[in-house]
């Protein structure tokens, strides 16, 4: 642990927003500065209401350093005025975990593909018995681990809500998986967005290591922008490597998911990692929840459970290589996004859409895709089930990859992909 001048020790700090991070950020912090807290949720500011300040306080307070939460966005906010006249103040629960940790760490940042990426490494290294930590935005907070030491390895998934406020953090090594554009809505374009990733290589010295997806047209653009310092292997995931023969995991058969395992055959290789211990842990990896999660299987029908696609980019990946599928689409549709399959990669498909924004939905195929509309999750599976006994096809694959955000009906994806197996597991049952 940094003890000396770190810039935290003994401040006058206010953390704003009391979700995960910002919880685990005061509990880190409330021994070693003066500590006061806000959210925009009245209830979340009884929960602390010793530290907590009211909205008329903190406008009249000073403050040497404002922390704030991930899902707190200071252009619409309650405290946007206060942030825009402070925002030299402004960092994160990742500049923090820099300012007190030297300990080596992967960040792991990109449109999609995060979550699985920094689980596959996290089992990896832990099965080649390294202490690793697995945290950032796959929902264990950067600040919440304990019984650290100098050996201690951290794998870290970074959302560019989190590496756009970020100040003073840096990573020995940085991932950039691919760039798409998402989130516009938040950084107001997708330049700004580009811009909040690469803050991850922006912020490395010489001796630091970064792996980009070479073959991305938004990501090469970008590294001409700028002389770097550090060393950067461009991967390029168009070139499958020898060693998927011996990968036998059908996990990674997908478009998405093998572009995941190259860069984490890189990486292994840059960290000198035992080989054959790599491959066990490939081939027994079973994948995240609702993250192409195949629920169901056997000879005539598979239903996956992808409820994380919030994106066209993120759904299209795995879409690549199936054949038969029924589509399910729903939620909000993310502003900017792009539908890229051609007309007769989309041959195969069948898209149902449901939700309030079928609309939305329906322009961005261009005649491209076959779709029907239904009221709800539970009149869509009705509906693709009777398609599938009408086809009589001999095998047929149900995708509920929604391709949109999840809150118009739903608190979180994981939410919604509970739902969705919740009404897979009542229709089997009532069929037997």
């Amino acid at each position: 642990m940094r003890k000396i001048n770190n810039i935290f020790l003994k401040k006058k700090i206010l953390i704003y927003g009391l979700g995960k991070s910002g919880i685990s950020t005061y509990n880190f912090l409330r021994q070693k500065a003066q500590i006061n807290l806000f959210d925009d949720n009245p209830q979340n500011n009884l929960k602390f209401d010793i530290r907590s300040l009211s909205f008329s306080k903190i406008i009249k307070s000073h403050f040497d350093f404002i922390i704030i939460s991930p899902g707190i966005d200071c252009s619409n906010c309650r405290l946007s005025k206060y942030l825009k006249q402070n925002s030299s103040k402004i960092y994160t629960d990742l500049d923090v975990f820099y300012s007190f940790f030297s300990n080596d760490s992967i960040t792991i940042t990109g449109t999609n593909g995060k979550s699985t990426t920094a689980k596959l490494l996290y089992d990896v290294l832990r099965d080649q018995k390294k202490d690793a930590r697995l945290i950032g935005n796959i929902g264990n907070p950067v600040l919440s681990e304990k019984k650290i030491t100098k050996k201690t390895f951290f794998i870290i998934e970074a959302s560019s809500y989190q590496l756009d406020y970020s100040k003073i953090f840096r990573s020995k090594y940085s991932v950039i998986l691919n760039i798409t554009p998402d989130h516009i809505e938040r950084h107001k374009n997708f330049e700004n967005y580009i811009e909040a990733k690469f803050r991850l290589l922006n912020s490395q010295t010489k001796q630091s290591v970064a792996f980009v997806k070479g073959n991305d047209p938004v990501i090469k653009k970008k590294l001409k922008s700028k002389n770097y310092k550090q060393k950067i292997f461009k991967i390029d995931t168009s070139n499958t490597p020898k060693i998927f023969e011996k990968i036998s995991n059908s996990y990674f058969l997908s478009f998405g998911n093998k572009e995941n395992l190259i860069f984490i055959l890189k990486i292994c290789q840059i960290l000198n990692l035992n080989k054959e211990k790599i491959l066990k842990t490939i081939n027994k990896f079973k994948g995240l929840k609702y993250r192409q999660q195949i629920i169901y299987d056997n000879n005539r029908l598979s239903i996956i459970n992808d409820s994380k696609s919030t994106s066209f980019a993120s759904s299209e990946s795995l879409l690549k290589n199936l054949k038969n599928v029924y589509w399910i689409l729903c939620g909000i549709p993310k502003k900017g996004d792009k539908f890229n399959l051609t007309k007769f990669q989309c041959k195969n498909l069948k898209g149902y859409i449901f939700g309030e924004h079928y609309k939305k939905f329906r322009k961005y195929f261009k005649n491209k895709l076959k779709i029907k509309k239904s009221k709800n999750l539970e009149d869509t599976l009705n509906q693709i089930f009777l398609d599938i006994k009408l086809n009589k096809v001999k095998k047929n694959i149900i995708l509920f990859s929604p391709a949109g955000a999840s809150f118009d009906n739903f608190k979180n994806f994981e939410d919604r992909g509970i739902h969705f197996n919740q009404i897979i597991k009542k229709y089997l049952n009532a069929k037997r």
